[in-house]
């Protein structure tokens, strides 16, 4: 009896070392399996090809000179005109080093009179070839379509990287009500016609003060606006971008 018992116990620690290496052999199963999808899987490098280009061109990325200034790239999104992302995965703001340490002094301008308050970047270098694809999609008359976009053939601002689009964020972290929505084309968004829009009563008080905010610290730090479009601040002429930069392609 005891001799049979010896030899049940013996089969059954058997069975369970099989059981132990089957288990080890399935656990190194997984484990190679994860390594192998691991590798398979496309991991994005941290510079985008997009990116490299910005850097090459000479240009920085403004959060490094100044991480409070947010950033909402609208053509990473649909949420533009075009209704197409043309960026991907991108949402930083590059400029030519002048125009982003004026961007600097802008937040810096507006966290004094209002503090809370940020500056959004919606768009800020962009090269040539979105530029060609806004042209190209925008199917207006000529005349209409010079008011709000750059020939690609001679480039915008933006494709010099002397150029922002931007708004204004409140302490919580909400839009400033503008009126138009970024992009907007008409007359709405013509910073020339805010006077005689808030005469009107097409724009508020609150609005045409807004946009007065946004004006007076871009000016303070030396940007100059665009008679179309409240959101678009240069930090030169094009001409004399065209003198000191290469267009971005």
């Amino acid at each position: 009896m005891r001799s049979l018992c010896v030899n049940i116990l013996f089969f059954l620690s058997i069975i369970f070392f099989l059981a132990s290496c089957e288990e080890n052999e399935n656990a190194t199963h997984q484990k190679t399996l994860y390594l192998l999808s691991a590798k398979s899987v496309h991991i994005p490098h941290a510079t985008s090809t997009f990116e490299k280009a910005l850097i090459k061109a000479g240009l920085v990325d403004v959060s490094l000179m100044d991480s409070t200034i947010a950033v909402d790239m609208k053509y990473s999104t649909r949420d533009n005109f075009l209704g197409t992302d043309v960026y991907g995965n991108f949402n930083k703001c590059y400029l030519q080093k002048d125009a982003a340490l004026k961007l600097v002094n802008a937040q810096k301008k507006l966290k004094e009179l209002k503090p809370g308050y940020s500056l959004i970047i919606l768009d800020a270098a962009r090269p040539r070839y979105v530029q060609q694809m806004m042209w190209d999609t925008l199917k207006i008359p000529f005349n209409d379509k010079i008011k709000f976009l750059s020939n690609p053939k001679y480039g915008s601002n933006h494709n010099f990287g002397e150029a922002v689009d931007l708004s204004i964020l409140d302490g919580h972290h909400h839009l400033l009500d503008m009126a138009t929505p970024f992009d907007f084309m008409g007359e709405m968004a013509y910073s020339t016609a805010e006077e005689r829009l808030l005469k009107e009563g097409k724009l508020t008080q609150e609005q045409y003060d807004n946009r007065k905010l946004l004006h007076k610290v871009m000016y303070s730090a030396g940007f100059f606006n665009i008679q179309t479009e409240w959101w678009h601040y240069n930090a030169c002429t094009r001409d004399e971008a065209v003198k000191k930069y290469k267009i971005i392609e």
